[in-house]
């Protein structure tokens, strides 16, 4: 059994190295086969170690989906630099797609453990990216509902396709299902771009209602009282959604 020593092995360097043999189990053999005692032997410490430095496997395999998801998240926020909120979600839509397809047993990891209540660090992170994405598109004028239902219908539609892609052999993946279904996402949570005179004249108020509610988010007003802003938060978020609900009533 492999001995354990704080010199010859500092603690960054031997929690790297249990994240990179259990990231190896992960995608070699599946999830199945990521046990403590497997990533224990794959990085040649004892077990206990694991659980000293994890607390237990669940900790272990947050650190592990970080990892994985470390490269996709840097991609995501690349993306920001777009002048089109709207063309930004496209994009977004498509690298979250590319990404699950390519690897399939980090997204499992993230997205094929949800418990009641909980999500993995990396998926929150994920989708405090696209809440803030779909924000930029809320003070563009252009989003249709509010921010955290938009979030949550695109995220869930995202996630959806992906699995649903996965779960086919590879050589019948037809990716004209993302984009599709991303069409769909894009038309339902977002509005038509106003050019001229129109801008101003056609804005819907429920695209008006959430820009407003994105640059309160971004800065309060001292003008306001934080009892006041929270009310107005509230309004804005109801014109928002009962002209959705009513069929977009502007339209």
């Amino acid at each position: 059994m492999a001995t354990e020593t704080h010199t010859e092995q500092p603690a960054p360097t031997l929690r790297r190295r249990i994240v990179l043999a259990a990231a190896g189990l992960l995608e070699e053999k599946g999830l199945e086969a990521v046990s403590t005692r497997a990533v224990a032997a794959a990085a040649g410490v004892p077990t206990p170690s694991i659980f000293r430095l994890f607390g237990d496997k669940d900790g272990l395999l947050e650190e592990v989906a970080e990892y994985g998801f470390k490269r996709y998240l840097e991609a995501k926020a690349e993306l920001l630099t777009g002048d089109d909120p709207v063309q930004v979600l496209r994009d977004a839509w498509d690298e979250h797609i590319r990404f699950g397809l390519e690897h399939p047993a980090y997204y499992g990891l993230v997205y094929g453990r949800v418990r009641s209540g909980h999500l993995s660090q990396a998926g929150l992170r994920a989708i405090d990216g696209l809440r803030h994405m779909i924000t930029q598109v809320a003070a563009a004028g252009r989003l249709r509902m509010n921010v955290e239902r938009a979030t949550e219908v695109m995220h869930g539609a995202g996630v959806g396709t992906v699995i649903t892609l996965m779960s086919l052999p590879e050589d019948v993946r037809d990716l004209r299902t993302s984009h599709t279904a991303r069409e769909m996402v894009i038309s339902t949570i977002t509005l038509p771009p106003q050019e001229g005179d129109d801008a101003d004249r056609g804005a819907p108020v429920a695209g008006r209602a959430i820009a407003l509610r994105a640059a309160l988010d971004r800065g309060d007003t001292a003008a306001l009282s934080p009892g006041e802003r929270t009310l107005l938060r509230e309004w804005l978020d109801r014109l928002a959604d009962a002209e959705d609900e009513d069929g977009n009533a502007d339209g």
